[in-house]
């Protein structure tokens, strides 16, 4: 009766190792199936789908000025510019041409920002959507190259430049008609800007 109870505490010390042995390979098996998940790289951000082409500036030496150009995204998903900035401007603004309440086209502040469909681009065009650049911190120069950044939604950002160019154009009506006590047909910021 002496061989059973030491064939029986060998019998569950075999089994407990095995049972250790299989728990470790277990273990080991799905931390590498999750390396390659973590190895794969970071999520594409809405900034690494995002082409700015055709950007310029107005130049001038007015109180105001605007950015222009073609905003084309290759993602899958729409993605949204919600702010822009430049060393040009102590503000900008993403402005939109729409229609007020007696059928005269203005210009305002985009809520939401631009959305730039999957697949699809948006043009900033004068007369239509378009980078408002505010309190400017001197004259913008033709022939010069100046930079922008765009944020998106999801936080990241991606900055292009752009070449100022002499446009004159008509002036446009802002609702409420003057922003922040300028006076913006004397700005001459003008629907063509």
């Amino acid at each position: 009766m002496t061989t059973a109870p030491t064939t029986i505490a060998r019998t569950r010390r075999t089994a407990g190792l095995a049972l250790a042995a299989a728990a470790a390979l277990l273990l080991s098996a799905c931390a590498g199936t999750a390396a390659p998940a973590a190895s794969a790289g970071p999520a594409a951000t809405e900034a690494s789908h995002l082409t700015v082409t055709d950007a310029w500036v107005k130049a001038g030496d007015e109180a105001m000025s605007a950015a222009f150009g073609e905003l084309e995204n290759a993602g899958p998903e729409p993605i949204t510019v919600v702010s822009a900035e430049t060393d040009l401007a102590g503000r900008v603004e993403l402005h939109e041409t729409v229609e007020n309440e007696t059928g005269e086209m203005v210009m305002r502040e985009k809520d939401g920002g631009f959305v730039i469909p999957a697949g699809g681009s948006l043009s900033l065009a004068p007369g239509g959507s378009h980078l408002m650049l505010m309190e400017l911190a001197g004259p913008i120069l033709a022939g010069e190259e100046y930079e922008f950044t765009l944020t998106f939604a999801d936080g990241s950002s991606t900055t292009f430049t752009a070449p100022a160019k002499d446009y004159a154009g008509a002036n446009e009506n802002y609702e409420g008609g003057d922003m922040d006590g300028m006076d913006l047909g004397d700005a001459g910021h003008g629907s063509g800007h």
